[in-house]
């Protein structure tokens, strides 16, 4: 018998059905991944498995038991969120055992010591590259992804882990870490709940692969009964093509220089140089910490740069300042879209609208009849999906979020976009559409620059692509010329100077 049994479970808000007849059984000892596009239900069903919400109809029944009768059965299902939900100023130790309450290290006296000795063999297990009393702040993204894994496996009564898109911006060799981890987890008896949008990593780890479409199942199947071509139709409901290349047209690198980067230093890289033409897509390839975020950041002017000179259509360029960037149409959309890119808690209409204050006020009155014209027309053509504009934006799925933040910057006329991980928790269909807006913004005569941990990303969209390795470029190269070895050695530093673009 399953440990966990989704029964004919059900989920309704107003005028919504989240989740319809859903009947799942997770079992210890086996990998079950959960697919479906964005708005498919899966973020419902796993607040249902963990107790954070009740179903409308249907039960779950936890080890034989009727969970809404045994709610305690809920703490033997630990999840581990997508986005990084840990304390950067305190240390991995302290991190690794919250609440203290629940790992026995709370009460009148804290014994740092005893914390730490006790993270050493935790850390060892989860071959997290740290030590247990630095601060998670100055570990890499993947060790802290590691880290947020076993903090949820110290529950001393976890029965069944809960993983949503634990590799979303990791690359194949850290990605490769966390499979560890996860195969060790279930070698101890435990089982697993992996929710992806990577279907190689749904291939590679899973035993089965169930698929959720508009709220409803649409099949359950063992990982080696299924292929590539019939999962993604189950997920979309028809085919769509992915092998597309989508580097934009007509661009043969004599275009004009749009961003000349000369030497530029700053906090975690050195002498890094670079030329962004008009309407090219440049993409940026490394490994998590290899200084391309940062790199991008100086650029927009979060961080201050301590060397190196920058000029944007042939006049110098001030950094360190993100207002200056933003007139003179440099944008960058950071990974992190909920904490740097929408604001939570206002509507559509306010997160586009705010870029439309030029045009749409007038002695510093809006004129909301402007407004919401000028935005009806943006989420038309960036086929924004939204019931209204006044829904609040945290709402959204991922990857309509990010087309109101792409629609938001095209409403001001940007002559550079740095995409950093744009589609990072994106599903397959929506991240084509990205790719196809990306393509269409570069042959408009944007400059594009794309960061992104998926090579596959990084061949498909750009003209030529950097490479970088612990804070220096390790490599250029030019699509045409680019073998997936070559790109793979330069990321790991061992391109040389890689092929000239």
């Amino acid at each position: 018998m399953a440990y966990l049994h989704v029964d004919h479970v059900g989920k309704t808000f107003p005028g919504v059905t989240a989740l319809d007849d859903i009947e799942l059984e997770i079992e210890m000892g086996k990998v079950h991944t959960l697919a479906g596009e964005n708005g498919a239900g899966k973020s419902t069903l796993v607040k249902i498995l963990t107790g954070t919400e009740r179903p409308t109809s249907g039960k779950v029944m936890i080890d034989g038991k009727d969970a809404a009768e045994h709610p305690h059965l809920h703490k033997t299902i630990a999840y581990v969120p997508q986005e990084i939900n840990l304390f950067t100023n305190l240390t991995v130790a302290e991190n690794l055992f919250m609440p203290f309450s629940r790992s026995h290290h709370g009460g009148l006296l804290f014994r740092r010591r005893q914390l730490e000795a006790e993270a050493e063999s935790w850390i060892e297990r989860f071959r997290i590259a740290a030590r247990p009393g630095d601060k998670v702040r100055d570990i890499s993204v993947s060790n802290q992804q590691l880290l947020q894994i076993a903090r949820a496996c110290t529950n001393e009564s976890m029965k069944i882990l809960i993983l949503d898109e634990p590799t979303s911006s990791l690359t194949e060799t850290e990605v490769e870490r966390v499979f560890r981890v996860v195969r060790d987890v279930v070698e101890k008896g435990c089982g697993v709940v992996f929710i992806s949008h990577k279907f190689d990593e749904m291939f590679a780890i899973s035993d089965t692969i169930s698929v959720l479409r508009n709220g409803k199942k649409v099949g359950s199947q063992p990982a080696s009964q299924i292929d590539h071509d019939q999962l993604i139709k189950m997920m979309s409901g028809q085919e769509i093509k992915t092998d597309a290349r989508l580097q934009p047209n007509e661009n043969d690198g004599t275009s004009e220089v749009l961003l000349d980067v000369s030497g530029l230093s700053g906090k975690g890289f050195e002498n890094v140089s670079f030329q962004l033409r008009r309407g090219e897509i440049l993409g940026f390839a490394g490994l998590v910490g290899a200084g391309r975020s940062e790199v991008m950041q100086t650029l927009f002017g979060f961080h201050p740069a301590r060397a190196g000179k920058v000029q944007v259509e042939g006049k110098a360029w001030q950094l360190g300042d993100t207002s200056n960037s933003v007139r003179n149409g440099l944008f960058y959309l950071s990974e992190e879209r909920k904490y740097h890119g929408i604001f939570p808690g206002q509507s559509v209409r306010r997160n586009i609208g705010m870029a439309l204050f030029g045009e749409t006020a007038a002695g510093g009155v809006i004129n909301a009849r402007k407004e919401r014209n000028r935005v009806s027309t943006i989420v038309k053509d960036y086929d924004i999906k939204t019931p209204t504009l006044n829904k609040d934006i945290a709402f959204l799925s991922g990857g309509n979020q990010q087309k109101a933040i792409i629609g938001r910057v095209m409403a001001c006329n940007p002559k550079v976009i740095i995409f950093d991980e744009p589609t990072k928790g994106i599903d397959l269909r929506t991240k084509m559409e990205i790719y196809r807006l990306m393509k269409e913004l570069a042959e408009s005569g944007v400059g594009i620059i794309l960061v992104s941990s998926e090579m596959d990303e990084i061949q498909r969209c750009a003209n030529r692509i950097i490479t970088m390795y612990e804070g220096h470029v390790s490599g250029e190269f030019h699509i045409d010329d680019a073998s997936s070895e070559e790109l793979v050695g330069a990321i790991h530093g061992h391109g040389g100077d890689g092929h000239a673009a």
